[in-house]
């Protein structure tokens, strides 16, 4: 979704500190910013085969690569209530072989393809990707398709895939930021499927090759998927080979992950501890519900979301890393779902600033509420966000990637130039109108990972109730 990355926003920050600086002069001679380009939404050239799945192409000459993306609706959210997490299991099993090809042979021929598979699992579907050479597109393509019809998951490929599993959840379970995210989605979401972002111990431990089967099975079917091409080709015959490749590809008559529903709307209001005995830091995470990307207040929201604790230069961070030193990188965003959205504040803190550092957070929530921002913190904020789009976006995987979660969220395939246009003419009452309706630090779930009487002791004296997570 819509996370500015990490490389990203280093980057940016250094460009927009000086006017995220509330006392920081400028020097006198620096002209005036320049028209704002927007940014320009890729030519799509969308088409559907007869089995049902829907192809965008998107030509690019020039460099000789080609990015390939397929979405497949049905991911975390979909997982079966036994099998919590499965998704990741078969995230890591898809690319290890199929009925006619051995995990090594899919391994070598896309290397000789110019590229590697990458299967990741989503909340809300799946996604294979790679990026090829314009020369080798139809070698690639072949092997592509393969893995995404017929991925065989064989018995060996899968006990090794649950080691590893076992062993990354191990790994993950002993990172305060994991433990703080898995509880936020649990106090979040509840049973909601949305509650679901890894394996459980148990699920990894009983899942088999055939419920693997059978979840792929259920999800890649061409009826209920979109396959992206972006790159160095020509249209119509790149729309030949995907038909050479994918036309055979038949929808099971089984039926198809559910839509999921909406949750409730509203986030407890509470302090939930994750105990962590002996850390010497809190981790804290304040989460609430938000916009999905298609509502009206979506764009307004972010530019909200950039000038409270989404930039470097964001009021988050000049409060409690520039001023106060409690923490060296506190951040926000907004974390949109298909049927829910959120807005999370995250802050790594030392254990004798956890209660400073919650006050100031709650004052900065407030603060939203009652003052509008400055005309410096919505320009930059703005500029910050239709910038950084334009910085994700270069590469064509990057593109790729984006237009798969657009489609999966309902969004048109020129998703990509309405949204930066929205941001540049969101206004300060539509600003201060997001920022009032889900901002407010009262509609927040606290979660606090660290030493139990620590947090206790420090958090009991704002009123707010208090509850362990086991």
């Amino acid at each position: 979704m819509r996370i500015v990355n990490a490389t990203c926003a280093a980057f940016l920050s250094l460009a927009c500190i000086a006017l995220g600086q509330k006392e920081a002069p400028l020097p006198k001679d620096l002209p005036p910013y320049g028209p704002e380009k927007p940014l320009a939404a890729p030519e799509v050239q969308a088409s559907k085969l007869d089995n049902g799945l829907t192809v965008w192409l998107i030509s690019e000459p020039g460099f000789p690569q080609i990015a390939l993306d397929l979405a497949a609706r049905g991911g975390f959210a979909a997982d079966p209530a036994d099998r919590p997490g499965i998704s990741r299991l078969l995230a890591n099993t898809i690319a290890q072989g199929t009925a006619t090809r051995s995990a090594k042979q899919v391994a070598q021929e896309m290397q000789a393809a110019g590229g590697e598979l990458r299967v990741l699992p989503h909340t809300d579907f799946m996604e294979i990707s790679t990026t090829i050479l314009s020369a080798k597109a139809e070698s690639g393509i072949a092997v592509f398709s393969d893995v995404a019809q017929r991925a065989s998951f064989a018995g060996s490929e899968v006990e090794l895939a649950k080691r590893n599993a076992a062993d990354e959840l191990k790994q993950q379970e002993s990172q305060p930021s994991f433990l703080a995210r898995r509880a936020t989605a649990q106090v979040l979401f509840g049973d909601h499927p949305y509650h679901v972002i890894a394996p459980t111990l148990a699920s990894i431990d009983a899942t088999t090759p055939a419920d693997l089967r059978s979840a792929f099975a259920q999800r890649f079917r061409p009826d209920q998927a979109l396959l992206i091409a972006v790159g160095d080709f020509q249209t119509s015959k790149m729309l030949d080979m995907i038909r050479a490749s994918f036309s055979a590809w038949k929808a099971p008559s089984a039926a198809p992950p559910a839509p999921v529903a909406a949750p409730p709307p509203e986030a407890k209001h509470a302090i939930f501890i994750v105990p962590r005995p002996g850390s010497i830091q809190t981790t804290l995470q304040l989460a609430a519900f938000g916009p999905l990307r298609g509502d009206p207040d979506y764009a307004a929201a972010q530019v909200v979301n950039a000038f409270y604790g989404g930039q470097f230069g964001s009021r988050l961070t000049l409060n409690i890393r520039e001023d106060k030193g409690y923490t060296y990188s506190p951040y926000s965003y907004l974390q949109p779902y298909s049927a829910a959205g959120t807005i999370i504040t995250l802050a790594d803190v030392r254990n004798e600033v956890t209660a400073p550092t919650l006050n100031e957070t709650i004052y900065e929530l407030n603060l939203l509420f009652t003052t509008s921002p400055t005309d410096r913190e919505l320009t930059t904020a703005k500029r910050y966000l239709v910038g950084s789009e334009a910085i994700n976006l270069q590469a064509r995987s990057a593109v790729a990637s984006e237009l798969a979660e657009d489609w999966i969220d309902g969004l048109p395939s020129d998703e990509i130039g309405i949204y930066g246009k929205k941001v540049a003419d969101t206004t300060s009452a539509e600003v201060d109108a997001a920022a009032r309706k889900y901002f407010p630090a009262v509609r927040t779930a606290i979660v606090a990972v660290g030493e139990e009487k620590v947090i206790v002791d420090a958090l009991a004296p704002f009123g707010i109730p208090m509850q362990t997570l086991k």
